[in-house]
C-alpha cells in the first residue's frame, strides 16, 4: 500500500515538473518580402527553438515558423521529432535571405548556415521556389502583440 502511494506521488510530481517546463505558446510575427505578407510562428527563446515544428504532422501552405536566435552566429538547426519535409531560408540581420537549403524529417544531422545569420525560415519543401522568394532577397520582420 505504502509503495503504492509513493508511486501515485512520484508521477504527481513528474507531471507537475512537465508542466512548469512546457514551452510557453509561440508568438506570432509577420514577415514580408515581394510586397506579400506571411503570418508566422515565432520562436524567440531556447526552448521555443529547440521545439520548433517538432510533431506535427502538417501544415497549412502559408504556415511555417521563424527563429530568432538573438545574436547573428552560423545557427544548426535539425528536423528530430518532425514529419514534415521544410526549406530553411537562412536570414541576416539586415533581413537578406544569405541561403535556402532543404531538410528531411527525422534527421538527426545538423544543417548549418554557411554564414553569420540572425534568422531562419521554415516553410514546407518548395514552398519557397513556389513563391519565387530566393536568395538574396530582402525580408521585413514585424512582431506581433
Amino acid at each position: 500500500m505504502k509503495c503504492k502511494r509513493v508511486q501515485g506521488m512520484f508521477i504527481l510530481v513528474l507531471l507537475l515538473i512537465n508542466s512548469a517546463c512546457a514551452t510557453q505558446p509561440f508568438a506570432h510575427v509577420e514577415v514580408s518580402v515581394h510586397q506579400r505578407t506571411y503570418q508566422l510562428e515565432y520562436a524567440l527563446d531556447q526552448q521555443q527553438r529547440a521545439k520548433g515544428l517538432m510533431h506535427r504532422r502538417s501544415l497549412c501552405e502559408n504556415c511555417g515558423m521563424l527563429f530568432n536566435f538573438q545574436q547573428s552566429k552560423k545557427a544548426k538547426l535539425w528536423m528530430k521529432d518532425t514529419f514534415i519535409p521544410l526549406d530553411v531560408a537562412f536570414i541576416r540581420k539586415d533581413g537578406t535571405i544569405m541561403e535556402i537549403r532543404a531538410m528531411q524529417p527525422h534527421d538527426t544531422r545538423l544543417t548549418q548556415a554557411s554564414q553569420n545569420i540572425l534568422y531562419a525560415w521554415e516553410m514546407q519543401q518548395t514552398w519557397f521556389d513556389k513563391n519565387a522568394i530566393k536568395v538574396g532577397d530582402i525580408v521585413n520582420i514585424k512582431l506581433l502583440e
